[in-house]
């Protein structure tokens, strides 16, 4: 049977007209919303990423500082101190080590995000979504200020805490933001907080190797935070749940009656019992991160090469970045790759750890690039494990439940990166103790 036109509608042809129109507008609504959320997750792990890869040059810094003088992050330093871990014969060269791993700032870079994803998404949907990306946007920006202007290390590492409260409040909000939306926006998403990963190493080893300041180059980035913004204002399509008010559209109506039947407020007993069901997905996850990210601050400081064309800071920076291209990979790919068996990834991430520490130990390959090309590995697989993760919750979550799981979900990359930071403190030490010879 023939579909009868819309009441007002003068015939078929107008009926025709209104259709098409109705689809333009679907197809536009859709393309803005997979960029919004591309925008998003480039915006939202964009401090992070810096601040890690900042988090040589600070702990250097310092070191470099006299006792009592402040802390100077300008690029440029008035006292040398001497960072090898021993004295030997004029004619050897042992392992260089900054007294403290970068492992402390990463723990200042995620157990905010941590705290946060562990008690937030019991009460976060209470929350109109303007309220939490505005906070997202003002701790970012924040983080960027406090960094580039800080004259101590305490006051950079607030900072760097603001970057990670940004990050982990935008990591709930937006993930828990694309159960209103197609599912491709999770794939969006994903690619871009790859791309912070990319873009934000890349722009902050290239403005330093270009000789910019850190403090220089951490204040231009001021720009990224207002870019989130502008997207969610201006490019992402009306109506945003909890809302009170909304375009007076037929799409818009129809996108909120969708989002009124997906959104179902939980009990709190109802969201503690659905926490055991989600442990499939966040322990390969949790095992993922922590390989990794105690290989990116616990070890990539100390793989560097003497005699190379990049000093050791430089080394450092680029390792970043490296790891970050390998992020950006696979983070993009899930719609071509689709990984379904997610225990498999611990296993061949454990086996980069196990082979980047020996290396660190008795450093049996040969040059430089077969680092770079191990640690693209290790980002592919890391990336890999974030994206098939939020893609499967996707498609196997029942549509009520998906906004609280996906955002509690979200705490296993946090607690890999916690574990990792925490163990990467007194390793980064034991093995700086043992004397390497380089």
């Amino acid at each position: 049977m023939a579909a009868l036109p819309p009441p007002g509608a003068d015939s078929d042809d107008d009926y025709d007209v209104s259709c098409r129109a109705i689809a333009r507008q679907e197809k536009i609504a859709y393309r803005r919303n997979l960029a919004s959320f591309w925008i998003f997750g480039l915006c939202n792990n964009f401090a992070y990423v810096v601040m890690l890869s900042a988090a040589h040059d600070i702990l250097d810094e310092e070191e470099k500082s006299p006792p009592n003088s402040t802390f100077n992050f300008t690029g440029t330093t008035t006292t040398e101190a001497p960072v090898t871990t021993t004295t030997g014969s004029e004619n050897a060269t042992y392992l260089e080590c900054n007294p403290v791993s970068t492992g402390a700032i990463l723990l200042a870079d995620v157990l905010p995000t941590l705290f946060l994803k562990l008690t937030f998404p019991l009460f976060l949907q209470k929350i109109p979504y303007s309220i939490k990306i505005s906070l997202v946007s003002a701790f970012a920006l924040g983080s960027f200020v406090l960094v580039a202007m800080a004259h101590e290390i305490w006051l950079s590492i607030l900072g760097v805490v603001c970057a990670s409260v940004s990050c982990g409040l935008g990591e709930i909000t937006f993930l828990s933001l694309t159960t209103f939306y197609h599912k491709n926006v999770v794939s969006m998403w994903s690619s871009g907080t790859g791309g912070a990963g990319v873009f934000g190493a890349l722009v902050y080893a290239g403005f330093t190797t270009a000789g910019m300041s850190p403090r220089t180059s951490l204040l231009i980035m001021v720009t990224i935070p207002v870019l989130m913004m502008v997207t969610y204002i201006f490019l992402l399509t009306k109506p945003v749940v909890n809302e009170k008010k909304a375009e007076d559209s037929d799409l818009t109506k129809l996108l909120l009656a969708d989002m009124k039947d997906k959104q179902i407020e939980l009990t709190l007993r109802q969201k503690l019992v659905l926490i055991p069901s989600l442990f499939k997905y966040m322990i390969p996850l949790t095992l993922v991160y922590f390989a990794e990210y105690f290989i990116n601050q616990g070890l990539h400081e100390l793989l560097y090469y003497n005699g190379e064309w990049l000093s050791k800071s430089e080394q450092y920076r680029w390792f970043q970045v490296d790891y970050q291209i390998g992020v950006f990979i696979s983070r993009s790919s899930v719609n071509i790759v689709h990984i379904r068996k997610l225990w498999f990834l611990p296993v061949l991430q454990f086996a980069n750890l196990a082979l980047l520490l020996c290396q660190v130990f008795y450093r049996f390959i040969p040059s430089i690039w077969i680092i770079f090309v191990i640690i693209l590995w290790e980002g592919l697989l890391g990336g890999a494990a974030y994206v098939n993760t939020f893609f499967a919750m996707t498609n196997e979550l029942p549509p009520e439940h998906k906004e609280f799981c996906i955002g509690v979900a979200s705490v296993g990359d946090s607690l890999g990166v916690a574990a990792a930071g925490a163990v990467a403190i007194p390793s980064h030490r034991a093995i700086c103790d043992l004397k390497l010879k380089m």
